[in-house]
């Protein structure tokens, strides 16, 4: 087996331990650290089909995102400043109200596993701090919004009525996402995209950025 072919097995089996000297080995051959992290990206988007075909659970994904950001660790220094983005800048928060962050955690962890640079405001996100967090870089091309209560979906609504009336609006892609949110909800309230689980976040966030 090639060192880069041990690296996408370590990280779809979650070794954390062992990624960081796999990556070093792939380095050491000769194999491009932009090689090396798009076979990571690929072995996410593995672990990511598992999980929606319920071959595989939230902890394994997560043991499987951490070992990729071993990995990255080890990369980062290798390659160009901010090629570890390589599909561009993704904003995520927990809509005012709502405190809570497990799947905005998960949902981060994927979409950053897609080679997305993510920046992660937190919980209980006031609309106005969605908008000031895109005017700051307007390199951002999606806002991620997650609310885990129904009576937080109204806060999810003002918050994409918010980024909407911005100049910016036409240059990003909004996604949501969470327990009590549907298609219909998001058509509702002018989302560009509404997936149920972490996997289908990163896979809609690469396509929305393509």
């Amino acid at each position: 087996m090639s060192k880069l072919a041990e690296v996408v097995d370590l990280v779809e089996r979650g070794k954390s331990k062992l990624v960081g000297a796999a990556v070093q080995g792939a380095l050491d051959e000769g194999t491009p650290a932009t090689e090396i992290l798009n076979g990571m990206i690929d072995a996410m988007a593995v672990v990511g089909e598992r999980f929606k075909n319920n071959e595989i659970f939230v902890p394994e994904m997560l043991v499987a995102a951490r070992a990729m950001k071993k990995g990255v660790e080890v990369l980062k220094p290798h390659l160009a400043s901010g090629s570890t983005a390589t599909n561009g800048k993704v904003i995520i928060g927990t809509v005012a109200g709502d405190l809570h962050d497990i799947g905005k955690n998960l949902v981060s962890m994927m979409i950053e596993s897609a080679g997305f640079e993510v920046t992660d405001l937190g919980v209980d996100v006031a609309p106005e701090k969605f908008v000031e967090a895109v005017k700051a870089d307007p390199e951002v091309k999606i806002v991620c919004l997650s609310a885990l209560l129904t009576t937080t979906m109204p806060a999810m609504k003002t918050t994409v009525e918010a980024l909407s009336a911005q100049d910016f609006r036409g240059s990003i892609k909004i996604m949501v996402g969470g327990a009590p949110i549907t298609q219909a909800f998001a058509d509702e309230i002018g989302a560009d995209a509404y997936t149920a689980d972490a996997a289908s976040a990163a896979q809609k966030a690469k396509e929305l950025a393509a």
